[in-house]
């Protein structure tokens, strides 16, 4: 059952949307037990031009996604995170389909993303919702917790 959210573009860098990214950050620190678990380039307002954030009824932030925009004319996701208390209630799917949506509107016919072997529960998510297993691209080739999926939207 999706609740009653409400999921919307904001800026990368706004207040709500690093407090996200910052709990997600924390929360794979915990997983991974360290600081360093994302290879490659970090991702920033530059670079992620879409920036979505759902907000309960009440308007607290309570989950966030971006696109990165590859220069195979593809996109990938970046920043995924539902708040723990959100989690099962649809919140996830609602960010997934409203990345999807944006992907589109841009003409981006393929999304990618990276997550990681300690995040099981992301990678039941990313395989119900359609993504398929691929190789480990660009900086994540050579990184044994990375697991990559990709999903063609037409």
């Amino acid at each position: 059952m999706q609740p009653d959210i409400t999921i919307a573009r904001e800026p990368f860098d706004g207040a709500d949307a690093a407090a996200l990214r910052r709990a997600q950050r924390d929360e794979l620190d915990a997983r991974y037990g360290r600081d360093d678990h994302e290879p490659g380039e970090k991702p920033t307002a530059e670079s992620v031009p879409v920036f979505l954030v759902a907000r309960d009824a009440s308007g607290t932030a309570i989950g966030c996604g971006g696109l990165r925009l590859l220069a195979d004319g593809g996109a990938e996701i970046k920043r995924m995170y539902v708040v723990p208390a959100s989690r099962g209630t649809g919140v996830s799917t609602a960010v997934l389909h409203a990345i999807e949506r944006e992907a589109l509107t841009l003409g981006v016919e393929r999304l990618v993303l990276e997550t990681g072997t300690e995040q099981p529960d992301a990678i039941r998510f990313y395989e119900r919702e359609g993504y398929e297993l691929i190789p480990n691209f660009g900086a994540y080739v050579d990184s044994p917790i990375s697991v990559c999926y990709a999903r063609r939207l037409v």
